[in-house]
């Protein structure tokens, strides 16, 4: 992993033009730099925004710069931050004078690392940082900072305070056999077992919503040519992205874009027409539609409420008709010539042209995709890595209740539930190894 022992700096906000642009600073040096690399003569007083000059040969730029003492800091490190005009130009050369007066450039995630190094959040609040950075809907955000607040560290600290109550009440028979004396009855064992199996299981039973909402879906648009496919694509995103023309086969390949429905980040592909053709480009692009459709969340079908159902329909709806889709009549302004009672889905009415019918099928889309389960109460767990080490440790605790059912020795049972616990220990990054510590925090940006 990274040094700790450096004092690192980066560009802490967004690349590009804005009115502030942040340089932060955390390690042993960095008031010491900071005080470098300003006109200042005082020392730099902790908590106080401080006006000053940034200088080499000449004055750079005007900022704010602000000390926060260890281990009152975002990292529990001396920690500067020197806020300037969002200029890149500006921004890099303060970075490049507090390289030259000592500091080196942090690595991606580092300033959190170190946060999680010196215990000023644990490792799944460090995940949920990069998760509140990375939101793309209100919904995720909530999420990704209940995490942070540290919602599920307070849940996975309970069970784990109760597995460690019966482990040293085991431990205890254990070590005082010629006493005969239990300290925890099989019956008890069982019973605390049972509850503490309930609680994990009300986290994992939300596990798939939670990383639905963690890492979004995509639903495929797929139909016929000129049913209204790209026009409805516009009218979910609110702009014209695709080309809409009256000539059948104008999208010819995938057209992708990312857009909240229900507090679901959802990436939404419009595709090409559905029909046989001899056209080289046409059929690759068909061809590229039915493998968007089998690797989709959710595929509405498209059909045009003004005209009866053709073969090239009854093709799609065909192929279909083993995924999970909604049936989507376009052109509800129009007389309904369209006969869908005999098919085994969900139909929606809109118009893509007027907007009518548009809420109703945003509301289908959220429903189809969460089973109906409301997204408004967020999930407690939404991380695959969290999910995985859940389970484990579920199915350890499953082994010791069976062995207490049975009346197994008292070490044995104990064995099994520590075994539940040190997977408890690499949730929260007590136990983690360094690789998985390089994989989650690489992700971040640098700066954060």
């Amino acid at each position: 992993m990274f040094s700790t022992l450096d004092t690192i700096v980066a560009i802490a906000t967004p690349p590009g033009r804005g009115g502030l642009g942040v340089v932060r600073l955390s390690g042993s040096r960095a008031a010491e730099i900071a005080q470098a690399l300003t006109s200042r003569s005082a020392p730099l007083a902790a908590r106080v925004a401080t006006l000053t000059k940034v200088r080499d040969d000449a004055t750079i730029d005007e900022v704010v710069v602000t000390l926060f003492v260890a281990p009152h800091s975002y990292t529990g490190e001396d920690v500067v931050e020197i806020s300037g005009h969002g200029s890149p130009v500006l921004l890099e050369r303060i970075m490049t004078l507090a390289i030259g007066a000592g500091a080196r450039l942090a690595e991606p995630g580092e300033f959190t690392l170190r946060a999680f190094l010196n215990g000023r959040i644990d490792l799944m609040q460090a995940e949920a940082v990069g998760d509140l950075i990375d939101a793309a809907t209100p919904l995720q955000a909530r999420a990704a900072f209940d995490q942070l607040d540290g919602t599920l560290t307070r849940t996975i600290g309970e069970i784990d305070a109760a597995l460690f109550d019966l482990i040293a009440r085991l431990e205890a028979s254990v070590d005082f056999p010629d006493e005969g004396y239990h300290f925890v009855e099989p019956a008890a064992i069982v019973g605390t077992l049972d509850g503490i199996i309930g609680r994990i299981d009300t986290l994992l039973a939300d596990a798939a919503r939670g990383r639905m909402l963690r890492e979004g879906v995509t639903v495929v648009i797929a139909g016929r040519p000129n049913v209204g496919k790209s026009s409805l694509f516009n009218a979910l995103l609110g702009t014209d992205r695709a080309i809409v023309t009256d000539v059948p086969g104008t999208t010819r390949d995938l057209v992708a874009e990312r857009v909240d429905i229900g507090g679901l980040a959802v990436t939404l592909v419009d595709t090409a027409g559905a029909r046989p053709t001899v056209d080289p480009i046409e059929r690759e692009g068909v061809a590229r539609s039915a493998q968007a459709r089998a690797a989709s969340s959710l595929v509405l079908v498209i059909l045009d409420q003004s005209e009866e159902l053709s073969d090239d329909d009854r093709h799609v709806l065909d192929a279909t008709r083993e995924r999970p889709r909604l049936i989507v009549k376009n052109k509800s302004d129009r007389p309904d010539r369209c006969d869908t009672s005999d098919l085994a889905a969900s139909v929606v009415s809109v118009s893509a042209r007027s907007g009518d019918g548009l809420a109703a099928l945003r509301e289908a889309i959220a429903g189809a995709l969460t089973t109906a389960e409301p997204l408004s109460d967020t999930p407690a767990i939404t991380n695959t890595r969290h999910v995985a080490l859940l389970d484990d440790a579920r199915t350890a605790i499953s082994k010791a209740r069976t062995a207490a059912q049975a009346a197994a020795p008292e070490e044995f049972i104990a064995a099994d539930l520590q075994q539940a616990r040190e997977r408890l220990d690499e949730i929260v990054g007590r136990r983690t190894s360094d690789d998985v510590l390089r994989h989650i925090f690489e992700r971040f940006c640098i700066g954060k």
